[in-house]
């Protein structure tokens, strides 16, 4: 198998740019398909009305958080895996990815069975009874389809640690192809089939979950680029491995979920301010959390390619791959800060016809949302890239406190304060996540500076015929 190799030296800050954006644009395509289907399903939803675009929101964003929590516990086998290629190991990392299906298992069906029970949840968190019926609906499809999306992150964390993340992009085409027919068919009983409104999107999304992870599955299995390294191996649990997993997992899902948490309480306390704040949010969240995702795909490559250098023991190439990664991030989203400020009657419109009288408190609630949300797009961009380069040199635990004071003390907290104890609604609401991104962007990439500055200070004392291990 052919994968790119890299040098024990520390390239060229181009050239590096280059070996990230290689790596990273097949990914954020794949990042991007995901999106596009809670994208497609949230547009359709409008089609809906506003009461089920607004219970549509209230599932979409229960099941997106869910998911990246166990992204979150998933992505160590990335950040294992990259440092296993890094040391020229083929057979650990043949285990990684075989010991990611069993966690895969493990991780998705407890969550499973929250989603088929999120009612009564929702009922507590004060929302109308028909929003919670029709939500639950949508949930309760949508499920079925959870362990082909964990497990397609495995298949791409596997993709990203040799190099060779093609696949992933073209699958992407085919499995939004299908989603989109798949919400018509379903959603309006077309082709013999039954009229399911809400959640026929549901079961269309979880179709197309399960078309994405059989066709990577099986091209990885079976195809010559990735035969020689026996990925997905038969093999019977392994403990200590699988332990291993979880001791790096852990902390990044708590992460994940923190910010996760995050944007899904704002969504509650969005419901309690009724569906047209509700219905608002969830266009300007919906795009955000569209553009979002190509900084995660920079930050499974910056995974990758720290990983992959902390595991030659160059500290110097890890540094460098890490802001690279963060400063490609950072440029993306500041263009599209720039297109929500400018452009925000274009982008909702996308959603919502502009044109229809029922529509205007809602259209001009999303246009306030989605200026706020140009704000932080930098800062979202910049706390995932470095967290995900935190992730390569197995810095999980500090990143996860940071989490906690950011996103929840800083984030949430002001965020309450100013719109529900302040009277200042969504508005207030939103500018909470300003606050609470841009302390855990400061933070994230403080921490990556120093950590990666420790370690390559203490590497250059070391004498020169020594060549320690990176700790």
């Amino acid at each position: 198998m052919s994968t790119a190799t890299l040098s024990t030296a520390t390239p060229p800050l181009l050239t590096e740019a280059k070996a990230c954006l290689r790596l990273a644009v097949p990914l954020a395509a794949a990042q991007l398909s995901e999106a596009a289907i809670s994208f497609i399903d949230t547009m359709m939803m409008g089609w809906l009305g506003e009461t089920t675009l607004a219970a549509g929101s209230l599932g979409n964003v229960t099941f997106v958080s869910l998911f990246l929590i166990a992204t979150g516990l998933i992505s160590s086998t990335g950040a294992l895996g990259a440092i296993a290629h890094g040391q020229r190991n083929p057979r650990r990392l043949s285990q990684i990815s075989s010991q990611g299906l069993w966690l895969t298992l493990a991780i998705a069906l407890p969550i499973m069975l929250v989603l088929f029970n999120m009612a009564p949840l929702l009922q507590r968190f004060g929302q109308p009874p028909e929003t919670i019926a029709l939500a639950q609906s949508y949930l309760s499809a949508i499920a079925w389809g959870f362990p082909a999306a964990v497990g397609f992150t495995v298949l791409k964390n596997m993709a990203s640690t040799l190099n060779q993340p093609r696949i992933i992009m073209q699958v992407m085409v085919l499995g939004i192809s299908f989603n989109v027919l798949g919400n018509y068919v379903l959603m309006y009983g077309k082709w013999g089939f039954p009229e399911l409104g809400l959640a026929g999107l549901g079961w269309a999304s979880t179709a197309a979950f399960w078309l994405k992870f059989g066709i990577v599955g099986a091209w990885m299995r079976y195809h010559r680029e990735f035969r020689a390294a026996q990925l997905f191996r038969w093999a019977g649990m392994q403990r200590s491995l699988l332990l291993e997993l979880c001791k790096l997992g852990i902390p990044s899902a708590a992460l994940f979920a923190l910010e996760t948490g995050l944007f899904t309480c704002v969504t509650y306390l969005m419901g309690t301010l009724g569906t047209t704040a509700l219905a608002a949010h969830q266009v300007a969240l919906q795009t955000a959390a569209t553009t979002f995702m190509v900084p995660v795909g920079i930050a499974y490559a910056t995974t990758a390619r720290v990983g992959q250098y902390w595991g030659q023991t160059n500290p110097s190439g890890s540094r460098q791959a890490g802001f690279v990664g963060i400063g490609l991030g950072g440029l993306f989203m500041a263009m599209m800060g720039i297109l929500f400020w400018l452009m925000p009657r274009a982008i909702i419109g996308i959603y919502l016809d502009l044109s229809d009288p029922a529509n205007q408190a809602v259209v001009t609630m999303a246009i306030a949302l989605l200026k706020i949300a140009a704000l932080f797009q930098i800062m979202d961009g910049v706390q995932i890239i470095a967290n995900g380069a935190l992730r390569g040199i197995k810095d999980v635990r500090v990143p996860m406190l940071i989490g906690l004071g950011s996103y929840w003390a800083v984030g949430l907290g002001s965020g309450y304060g100013w719109g529900i104890l302040g009277q200042q609604g969504a508005r207030g609401l939103w500018f909470g996540l300003v606050w609470g991104l841009f302390v855990a962007a400061i933070a994230l990439t403080g921490r990556f500076w120093w950590q990666t500055r420790t370690t390559l200070a203490h590497a250059q004392a070391l004498p020169t015929d020594s060549h320690s291990r990176v700790p």
